[in-house]
């Protein structure tokens, strides 16, 4: 396929660098941008450049915010001895969808991967344990993905967590509502094995 114009391929390139966006979905993102009047390019814009420049991490928990303190960690209602480590924002929202949590977060910013050059000094694990520090804590709860990383991920922490004294659990995983145990994978039958509990 040839070339765009300069300006729409540069477009096309810059949202092909999005995780999650190929070829395909570039040229019709960047379609959709060239049928935004001058006003609403502008605003997606600034919108862009304004999340970069206000947008920084909680200085305790390392959540995405506007503020030092993120409002879960400024929430003196939350339940400040519970700590769910999650490895990003995202993981942050869909848990607080649920409405079930009332602890608190800490984001790793990722998940081990010695393929990928990631080691625990590339994670947010020393702010944790700073943290851990203040006897406030009594539970950390390891909401890693269940991927190998995020299993790598929660190991680890578990192994440095331990001698601390502080209850470590992992969030169970199983199999979803509505699905069907032979689709279902080994590690999330595992988990689901592990996880089951009197009805």
């Amino acid at each position: 396929m040839a070339d765009f114009v300069a300006p729409l391929q540069d477009l096309v390139d810059q949202f092909r660098r999005l995780p999650g966006i190929g070829g395909k979905t570039a040229v019709r993102l960047a379609f959709s941008v060239m049928e935004f009047t001058d006003e609403e390019a502008a605003a997606f814009a600034t919108a862009i450049l304004r999340a970069k420049k206000d947008i920084h991490l909680c200085e305790c928990c390392c959540n995405i915010s506007t503020e030092n303190l993120c409002d879960i960690c400024a929430d003196e209602a939350r339940d400040h001895s519970v700590i769910c480590v999650v490895e990003d924002a995202k993981a942050v929202l869909a848990l607080e969808r649920v409405h079930d949590y009332r602890g608190t977060y800490h984001v790793l910013g990722g998940a081990l991967s010695p393929m990928n050059g990631v080691g625990p000094e590339r994670l947010h694990i020393r702010e944790l344990l700073s943290r851990l520090s203040d006897t406030t804590v009594q539970e950390v709860i390891v909401a890693t993905n269940p991927t190998v990383e995020g299993e790598a991920t929660a190991m680890y922490l578990s192994r440095l967590l331990k001698p601390m004294n502080i209850t470590v659990s992992r969030l169970a995983y199983g199999i979803p509502v509505g699905g069907d145990l032979e689709y279902a994978d080994e590690v999330t039958l595992h988990r689901a094995l592990e996880g089951r509990r009197p009805i």
